[in-house]
């Protein structure tokens, strides 16, 4: 090096250098020159008191603690958004003295730290004596530096001259050729115009690289392969270089295929003396920026090893190099290293350098910027040795998942790693930070040691498994998935994220919204009826009653479906023909609570009673729980995937058939499809453990049912494993001869249809109760003559209290199925009670092997049951045999009459029966059953709200509203009725639109699979399944709203009911069991008052001990909340691509646009548009915050 370089003279007087005379120390441990501040911390005259740091976040933390170690008081700077960071806090000890100011007032958040005035009039109006200028911001600023020195402060860092000569990289190259280190062949200096690179492009071809000369981080960076992306490619380096650094000024390199980038950390004192504290490995990188770093470098042979650091000395040496600075260096695949740049400043990966050597590198930066010596600190080349391996992963608010976008918010949990040989260096760790769009991203950075890399690797990944960070997403799996690969950019297995379920944090988040909004699940009215646990009771051991009770911790093996599994469909109907008794169908875990509590019974109050009901019931033809409006309400209402709960039922009831109710060419749903949907649907429910399918039509038209369940269905359920049991809608009163319309000959020429397609089972499907017991003998007498060996399964509801006696009736008759609720289940608009069918069907020689113990026993547990869901009854008290006259389905009447009560017809429901009655006739008296009950319902719904009279309907057809399902309905979407369709009426109703005249699904264009499944993962992520496809065909709009409430509560079919339902009190302790092993014990602690002006109230639990608090809107709040409009799929519906504040609008409308013009600025990037065209609405102005997605402007293309 020069031997007169200025540095110690252009830094600091001589009066300085007795403040590091004396003892000397032992390397890497300079005790003498800390013992010396630390005597005078207590009010010494000399320099060095007091430390500015002009930057923020991690690195300003960092050297604050260093700068408390000696005894140096600090100074933060902060920004007004940055008014409530953690760095201006940690700015403040127990020392007075300790100081924090805001600087650039009026400024951008990034302008105010880069107003170099206003630091230095801080730094000077507060006796600041140093100013550490961090990384990023100032920190190679020559300019800045030199300010600094000028105004007769201590800058910690290289002269001015040095950072002018080194920041500039182009002339950083010039150095190293000049000492003969070996740089990657580039342009000789600066290039303004791609047309200048024409000669090096020729010389040295393609790849190559160009860089910006003042830049870092990957900005201002292309990679370009051929030549047609040249020019665009050096117009967007230019472009974002003069954006990042306001010097566009670039220069062009070979580019190397898959490098390492080994950087030697380098520190330096003002008498020349130059040492290397080894090297790091940052060559995992995404789009140029470091996200690992491995100190040393694994795997480099010690030859080269040795000369990159020989010659990240020579490079030092040569220009008169002071303070802390990294020499950074690509080693191709044949073990050539070549100089990339010196970075004049500390490193944010300085910190695993400093666990493999022991030196603390920002105390060496402050004390040679205060005139110390290499050798005073007891730092000489020798005397440095390094110890195991050390890795850095820097833990940022990005979602890898969507493109690394930044996330905002507020943390809502922050629990971090710890233990032997971990290191963490945060800033805005900690619960209840709010995370900006302001600035860097960088959360946390994670340093960990170990006696060798392996150890060092594991010992990073326990680390970010005991990460829990909720409220923003970050990139912990990302670092998880990329500590098993090499490279980024080329490995797209990275991006097969393993995501934190943040469980804890989502049910807080509903718990807390239950505390402040009370219950959103619609059709409650009230509180639950029971708040304590639900006992379940113990059942006598039928090998021997006076024992032991008995045991359920497994399930019962012994059951009806074993025929099915071990012989198939064929041999499970004839063996229940065969049977000499009449067996049940409990219909407690679908069709009871459907008719009872409006279809809200949950998933987890059927299992908890599912082991013991396998035993108690293992004699059962079956067990109807799944399908009808289950379903749906499941997804609608109960949060609930509707395949998970037939799953589960699976697996606790592994010996009794699972049944469902299927709407034949409808499926679960209340439409048609395309016939590709409803055998896919069927394939899946026996996969996933449904045995028997109760199909049926609500017009019991034949083509709905045989065109599709009874063809295809049959086919699929044959294959599969499944029971087809063909359901006979049954309306009317084959008892009476008055009614000419449904007769017996009617149900008896539609028998011969059904097993004319190979049906397994016939199902007689009462869904209103009208089949009284003498219509019972006559129609299952004549289908038992006709048909002798044809299982019968009848079901009924009670409606008008008759059904007892029809299905004991149905039993004598022939029926070899009777469908039963257990008793406190019954009655009403349910099933007839299982109790007292089974006793009956006993004295009669057609026992149903149900024992009579068991029974009572399930009614315990069902009793509470029925208490819990209290706040979901109708108000039915008793029996109603106008039933016969309306004809109204069981499950719709208690529906109705609810739904009648929100519509402000509570008080109306006898005129809503009545009108019902007219509606039937007006559609031509059809089979009611869902959905046509529901056209039926609606339609006498909006007679009754608007006051028509039947023949008001008839007169006005042609000018009236009528509801959509009416209009879909005469149209043809449901099928033909029996009779047709009335005329005229039908004609004034569907007007211009297209009538159906033959099966709805036939010329239906057949759902893609594939497609949509793609489209759903894209939308909701990679946990879409195949069945959740299914759902999405079933009901579009109502597994979409699903998937957004689960993915903001998670999942709450783990959460007892009584919690689910109920608003917590302060001070209860709720358990809640999340997986097998893991109980939360939640305890509500309080609930805030409204934010001023914000409509939310922070709520405060405690979670197995730890205090947590969640945001909740408050619904009943009168403060008005934004709530944005989102951006569509369509390419004209431009959505913000981050989070961020709108800066300028550069559009408005009516004004023409060419695709990727930019149509706003945001403080984080511009938003473009993706299509040309006119702009229709622009929907955001100046000064907005926006997040990611939230619809910017709207084109017309």
């Amino acid at each position: 090096m020069p031997a007169d370089t200025g540095a110690t003279a252009t830094l600091h007087p001589p009066r300085l250098a007795a403040m590091f005379a004396g003892s000397p120390s032992a390397p890497g441990t300079p005790v003498h020159s800390i013992q010396t501040m630390r005597r005078k911390a207590a009010g010494h005259s000399g320099p060095l008191t007091k430390i500015l740091v002009a930057n923020r976040g991690e690195i300003a933390i960092r050297v604050f603690r260093t700068s408390h170690e000696l005894a140096m008081h600090t100074v933060a700077i902060y920004s007004f958004e940055d008014r409530l960071s953690a760095h201006r806090q940690k700015a403040r000890t127990l020392c007075s003295a300790d100081e924090a100011y805001q600087v650039g007032k009026g400024l951008t958040p990034v302008a105010a730290y880069l107003a170099q005035d206003d630091i230095i009039r801080i730094a000077l109006e507060h006796g600041v004596d140093m100013i550490h200028p961090g990384y990023g911001f100032l920190s190679e600023n020559a300019e800045f530096a030199r300010k600094v020195e000028m105004a007769g402060i201590a800058f910690v860092g290289p002269s001015p001259e040095v950072i002018d000569q080194l920041g500039d990289k182009t002339k950083a190259r010039t150095v190293a050729l000049k000492v003969g280190v070996p740089v990657v062949p580039g342009t000789p200096g600066p290039v303004d115009s791609y047309v200048e690179a024409d000669s090096f492009i020729k010389e040295y071809g393609f790849p190559v690289i160009i860089k910006a000369a003042m830049g870092g981080g990957g900005r201002g960076m292309r990679v370009v392969r051929e030549q047609s992306d040249f020019a665009a490619s050096f117009e967007r380096a230019v472009s974002e270089a003069k954006s990042a650094f306001g010097d566009g000024t670039v220069f062009i390199e070979r580019f190397l295929e898959r490098p390492r980038h080994i950087e030697v950390q380098l520190l330096a004192d003002g008498e020349g003396n130059t040492i290397h504290l080894f090297e790091r490995d940052c060559s995992v990188q995404r789009r140029h920026q470091k996200v690992v770093e491995v100190a040393p470098a694994t795997h480099l042979p010690e030859e080269v090893r040795q000369a990159i650091l020989a010659d990240a000395i020579k490079l030092a040496k040569s220009v008169g190099y002071r303070n802390a600075g990294t020499a950074e260096f690509l080693v191709d695949q044949m073990g050539r290293h070549y100089f990339i740049e010196i970075n004049p400043r500390i490193q944010v990966e300085h910190t695993i350098t400093e666990e493999i050597t022991g030196i603390d590198i920002v105390a060496a930066q402050i004390q040679i910027a205060a005139g110390a010596t290499l050798p005073q600190l007891g730092l000489s080349q020798e005397a440095i040795t390094k110890r195991g391996f050390a890795i850095q992963c820097r833990v940022t608010t990005e979602d890898a998942a969507t493109g690394f976008q930044p996330d905002t918010g507020k943390i809502e949990v922050y629990r971090s790693a710890g233990g032997n040989g971990v290191r963490l260096d945060a800033s805005s760790g900690f619960a209840g930070a709010q995370i900006t769009p302001h600035y860097d991203s960088l959360l946390v950075k994670v340093s960990v040691s170990g006696t060798t890399y392996e150890v060092a690797r594991r010992k990073m990944l326990r680390a970010l498994v005991e990460f829990r960070i909720r409220g923003v997403k970050t990139n912990i799996p990302f670092l998880f998935r990329l500590l098993t690969h090499d490279f980024i950019d080329d490995t797209p297995e990275l991006f097969k994220l393993v995501q934190s379920q943040n469980r804890a944090q989502k049910l807080l988040a509903y718990l807390g919204d239950l505390a402040v909004n009370g219950s959103s699940i619609k059709g409650q009215q009230g509180e639950p009826g029971l708040k304590d646990d639900i006992v379940v009771p113990v059942f006598q051991n039928r090998d021997d009653p006076e024992g032991p009770p008995l045991d359920a911790s497994l399930p019962c093996e012994k059951g009806w479906r074993n025929i099915i599994v071990e012989q198939g469909p064929e041999a499970f109907a004839r063996a229940v023909r065969e049977y000499p008794g009449v067996l049940i169908m409990d219909t407690t875990w679908r069709d009871a609570h459907q008719s009872l509590l409006a279809t809200r019974l949950r998933t987890i109050d059927i299992a908890n009673i599912a082991k013991e009901t396998s035993y108690a019931l293992s004699n059962a033809f079956s067990l109807e729980c799944w399908g009808g409006a289950t379903f749906d309400v499941a997804m609608r209402f109960l949060y609930e995937d509707p395949w998970e709960r037939l799953r589960a039922l699976r697996k606790l009831v592994p010996n009794i058939p699972l049944q469902a109710l299927v709407r034949g060419a409808n499926g679960v749903g209340y439409t048609s499809y395309p016939d590709n949907a409803i055998y896919d649907f069927s394939k899946k429910a026996v996969e996933n453990g449904l045995d028997i399918f109760r199909v049926f039509d609500s017009l019991n038209y034949i083509e709905n049912v045989s065109g599709t369940l009874l063809k295809l269905g049959i086919d699929a359920a044959k294959k599969a494993g499944g029971v087809v049991e063909a359901a006979v809608c049954y309306s009317g009163d084959v008892a009476n001869p008055k009614l000419t319309k449904y007769t017996l000959q009617y149900y008896l020429d539609f028998v011969d249809q059904l097993v004319a397609e190979g049906i397994h089972i016939l199902s007689i499907k009462d869904m209103a109760g009208l089949l009284k017991p003498e219509a019972a003998k006559i129609l299952i007498g004549a289908i038992r003559e006709k048909y002798p060996d044809l299982p019968i399964h009848v079901h009924s509801h009670d409606t008008a209290g008759i059904s007892t006696a029809s299905m004991l009736a149905a039993a004598a008759a022939g029926a070899d199925v009777i469908d039963v609720a257990i008793d406190s289940m019954s009655g009403l608009t349910s099933q007839p009670p299982m109790g007292a069918i089974c006793s009956a069907l006993e004295q009669t020689g057609m026992g149903t092997g149900i024992r009579y113990a068991d029974i009572q026993a399930l009614n315990v547990y069902w009793s509470q049951v029925r208490m819990l869901y209290g706040c979901f009854e109708a108000n039915v008290r008793a029996s109603d045999s106008s039933v016969f006259d309306h004809e109204m389905p069981g499950g719709q009447y208690t529906n109705l009459m609810f739904q009648a009560a929100q519509l402000g017809l509570g008080t109306q429901w006898t005129e809503v029966k009545k009108k019902y009655i007219e509606a039937n006739d007006m559609c031509g008296n059809v089979i009611k059953v869902t959905p046509t009950s529901k056209v039926v319902g609606d339609f006498a719904q909006w007679m009754v709200s608007n006051g028509f009279s039947k023949q008001d309907v008839l007169d006005r057809a042609e000018q009236l509203d009528f509801p959509s399902s009416v209009v879909e309905f005469f149209q043809g979407y449901l099928g033909q009725p029996v009779g047709g369709f009335p005329e005229p009426l039908r004609t004034k109703i569907i007007r211009d639109k297209p009538r159906i005249d033959g099966r709805p699904g036939t010329n239906m264009v057949p759902v893609d699979f594939k497609k949509t499944k793609a489209e759903l993962r894209s939308k909701f992520g990679k946990h879409i399944t195949d069945a959740d496809v299914t759902s999405y065909v079933m009901y579009p709009k109502v597994f979409e709203e699903y998937q957004n409430f689960v993915e903001k509560y998670g999942d709450l079919s783990v959460i007892p009911t009584r919690y689910f339902l109920g608003r917590p009190d302060i001070g209860e302790e709720m358990h809640i069991s999340i997986e097998k092993g893991k109980t939360l014990i939640i305890r509500l602690m309080a609930v805030g008052p409204v934010v001023e002006g914000r409509a939310q109230r922070d709520v405060w639990f405690e979670v197995n001990g730890e205090v947590r608090a969640v945001s909740v809107e408050d619904k009943n709040s009168a403060v008005e909340t934004v709530s944005r409009e989102k951006a569509t799929s369509d390419p004209g519906s431009v959505g913000a691509p981050m989070s961020g504040v709108v800066v300028e609008v550069r559009v408005k409308e009516g004004s023409e646009i060419k695709k990727g013009d930019p149509v706003c600025v945001m403080s984080a990037m511009k938003a473009c548009s993706p299509v040309s065209g006119h702009i229709k609405r622009v929907v955001v102005h100046e000064g907005d915050s926006i997040n990611q997605g939230d619809l910017v402007v709207e084109i017309v293309h």
